[in-house]
């Protein structure tokens, strides 16, 4: 017996962990597969698309004693788990090429494929160095700017997050041409400068996977990969080798400031959104002496104007932005007061936050 009537839930949890990254149709097809190894007390679950690698393990006292692994699909398996009743006791038993999975009265055959195929990363984390900090704040930066990051681009190097460790901080930075976003945090110790580009994938799914406490994860990173271990889960990624585009020169100094609140700007946007146009999603920030106009149209003319009360005294300013990129930034801080920093109406425009003096999010304007 590979697996001894254990509870649904315990293998469940688990598999949930590693299963993010596990693709339906692969050019592998063991790639579609999670590894699930056993020995003495412990469960070890892995899965991979060679570009990224999760695994966690369990300590149960239903797995037997002898050492064995099989592959088998993720995906299938997740399902299979996920519909059986609550408190179900499962047994998983190998057989030939087969994982014949049993819970109450009901009895699935998976495919397995061989478990000395499955294609491990190897480990390139020689001369990596190390920090140690609180997963709820590698989370926040992380969630603070990973909407920015491009998806498909063909400068693979904007398809992620760039990680800078200098002296007592970690700062990331995520752009696609059209944005940008940037957020730092203090950590323990004073590092030599390293930079390195986590790929898009794994940045979604630390997102995931992070908790928002106290507790640690421990980040090894080296030229080639990156390593974090935490709640029993242990992640490596390959980085992107490219060179990130220069932030500082991309984020402005504006002299006019027009502090606003968050909930009523997003409000104001969502409503005005539904007036624009379907492809190009634009709307006008017209600012004038104690007042913020944001309108939209569309090609069957039809418009949208909110009206915003404002303590703003600089220059009459209109100005055009895509609004799903400013919902994007002001979706994602959670503080209460938001400050919109602006130049000329061809400059970006500067979102900043009074609470978080690190963040900054630049949004390019467009043509309306």
């Amino acid at each position: 017996m590979f697996i001894d009537k254990t509870e649904k839930e315990t293998i469940l949890k688990p598999l949930q962990v590693v299963i993010g990254i596990v693709e339906r149709k692969q050019t592998l097809p063991i790639l579609s597969n999670v590894l699930i190894e056993k020995e003495a007390g412990k469960i070890r679950f892995t899965a991979t698309d060679l570009e990224i690698q999760i695994t966690t393990t369990i300590e149960t006292k239903a797995g037997g004693s002898e050492i064995s692994s099989i592959t088998v699909g993720g995906k299938k398996l997740q399902e299979i788990f996920r519909i059986l009743p609550d408190q179900s006791k499962i047994s998983i038993e190998t057989k030939e090429n087969k994982a014949l999975i049993k819970a109450n009265k009901s009895r699935f055959s998976l495919q397995t494929l061989p478990a000395q195929d499955f294609p491990k990363l190897n480990n390139q984390l020689t001369d990596a160095k190390k920090i140690v900090l609180h997963q709820s704040m590698l989370k926040k930066l992380l969630l603070s700017v990973q909407y920015a990051m491009a998806q498909q681009d063909v400068r693979y190097y904007l398809n992620g997050v760039l990680l800078i460790i200098e002296g007592n901080k970690l700062k990331v930075v995520a752009t696609d041409g059209h944005r940008l976003a940037f957020n730092a945090g203090v950590i323990d110790g004073n590092h030599e400068k390293q930079e390195i580009i986590m790929p898009r994938k794994a940045v979604t799914e630390l997102c995931k996977l992070l908790g928002d406490t106290n507790e640690s994860v421990e980040v090894e990173f080296s030229t080639q990969q990156v390593k974090m271990i935490f709640s029993g889960i242990n992640l490596i990624t390959k980085v992107i080798d490219g060179k990130f585009p220069d932030y500082e020169r991309v984020i402005p100094k504006y002299s006019n400031h027009l502090s606003m609140n968050r909930v009523l700007v997003q409000q104001a946007l969502q409503r005005a959104a539904i007036l624009s146009n379907e492809k190009f999603r634009g709307v006008r920030f017209v600012l004038t002496e104690k007042n913020l106009s944001i309108i939209s149209s569309n090609s069957e003319h039809e418009e949208a104007q909110e009206e915003i009360e404002t303590d703003y005294h600089g220059e009459a300013i209109d100005i055009g932005f895509n609004v799903n990129y400013l919902m994007d930034g002001l979706n994602n801080i959670g503080s209460e007061a938001v400050v919109f920093s602006f130049g000329d109406p061809n400059s970006s425009i500067l979102i900043t936050t009074p609470e978080n003096q690190e963040f900054r999010y630049v949004v390019m304007p467009m043509r309306i």
